[in-house]
């Protein structure tokens, strides 16, 4: 994520991880359930386990543990009886580099985020012979090397993320200002050495 978060989320609504609080997050079923409370709005530990295939007993328990730790909180206005419901508390996660550097929770949260985002891509692959042939041709699932000094990938980064500031951040409060045939998309970036890694991936 970009140094200035502003630019990228467009609200101060945003946590920073630092080395204590990664560790609630550092776990791949925590990063979905806190993700689908942020796009997708409040809901149980039964919703979310019937959407992602699992018992209400581990949701639960990942449930609880982000509540733990701040991302999320109980949303005291819905829910009847000892049903509760659990919303995002930001809308955006800002990553502390600097401050994980070399914590295993830190390393741990990296390999969270890397197998959801290969999910993500399995996932479209596998999905993309039932798209329209309008998304077919819209999909892009693409890659480039590069070779750069290290400060380079800090300004591409910012650059790639002013261009996504410029459309229309998905915000499920107020979908009015889309266009009809809109949908969600995802957009991912990955920016890492590539090659030896004992070399900082200089071939």
């Amino acid at each position: 994520m970009p140094d200035d978060v502003t630019r990228w989320s467009g609200t101060a609504d945003t946590v920073r991880l630092d080395a204590r609080s990664v560790r609630g997050l550092a776990h791949p079923l925590r990063l979905k359930l806190l993700g689908l409370l942020r796009t997708d709005g409040p809901a149980t530990s039964t919703t979310l386990a019937t959407r992602l295939g699992l018992n209400t007993g581990a949701t639960s328990y990942h449930l609880r543990q982000l509540a733990t730790h701040g991302f999320i909180v109980e949303d005291k206005d819905r829910g009847v009886g000892r049903e509760r419901w659990w919303r995002a508390a930001h809308a955006t996660t800002y990553i502390d580099r600097a401050a994980l550097s070399g914590e295993e929770a830190g390393e741990a949260f990296l390999r969270s985020i890397g197998q959801i985002y290969a999910e993500r891509i399995q996932r479209a692959a596998d999905e993309y012979s039932t798209m329209s042939a309008e998304w077919r041709v819209a999909t892009s699932l693409s890659d480039w090397v590069l070779r750069l000094s290290p400060d380079e990938p800090r300004r591409l980064t910012g650059e790639l993320f002013d261009v996504l500031s410029r459309y229309r951040r998905h915000v499920r409060e107020s979908p009015a200002s889309a266009p009809p045939d809109a949908v969600r998309v995802m957009a991912q970036i990955q920016i890492f050495p590539h090659g030896d890694p004992a070399t900082g991936g200089t071939p």
